[in-house]
């Protein structure tokens, strides 16, 4: 089977008509990630794979910076303290610390996943968190096979927590977590995940 990369998932068909987060609001996303989302004065949070970036924008405030970041320009009209970033999520990254990171259902189309979590955890502030839906059975072998247990110890060992029942990543504070996997490439051919949606697989050999 050949794997995509980047520029060729991006053009997916799966990727470009995902639905999965395109008018969610405040409410689903605290339903969804389990939290709250509090944001202390002066935070900065930043929405990846933000869809049309409703929940961003029921949530902003003048003091705080809500920043959404989507591979697709389908935005609410942006307001103060809230804008919109068009961009791969896998590329972009932050001019400062971040207080929150979130991605809600949007790590399903993402290629390198592992390096999308490694690369958020690193963004954080000292007492900031990162959380985000994520499917251990979407990380898989060369062969297709998925690493299972090889995987969330992996996870745990760099500092992530892994909630097998809800299918949430996070990781707390600063911090440099090096994933021992190298990517391969895309499978967007794997059909349906656990939210019954078209998604995509992503190939990693271990280090």
């Amino acid at each position: 089977m050949s794997l995509l990369d980047d520029e060729a998932l991006w053009s997916s068909p799966v990727v470009a008509n995902c639905e999965m987060n395109r008018e969610r609001g405040l409410v689903s996303y605290r339903r969804e990630l389990g939290s709250d989302l509090a944001l202390r004065p002066g935070a900065w949070w930043v929405d990846l794979c933000c869809g049309s970036g409703k929940a961003l924008a029921e949530a902003a405030r003048e003091d705080v910076t809500i920043t959404g970041v989507d591979l697709v320009d389908h935005h609410v009209r942006a307001r103060r303290g809230l804008r919109f970033v068009v961009a791969p999520v896998d590329q972009w990254k932050p001019t400062r610390p971040v207080d929150l990171v979130t991605c809600v259902h949007g790590l399903h189309y993402v290629g390198d996943k592992l390096g999308l979590l490694a690369r958020a955890a690193s963004w954080l502030a000292p007492a900031g968190r990162f959380v985000a839906n994520f499917d251990v059975a979407s990380v898989r072998r060369a062969d297709g096979t998925p690493f299972g247990r090889m995987l969330t110890k992996a996870l745990r060992d760099n500092g992530f927590r892994y909630d097998t029942r809800k299918r949430l990543v996070s990781f707390e504070g600063q911090g440099r977590p090096s994933l021992p996997f190298a990517y391969l490439g895309a499978d967007d051919r794997a059909g349906p995940n656990y939210t019954g949606q078209p998604a995509v697989d992503s190939r990693y050999e271990p280090l």
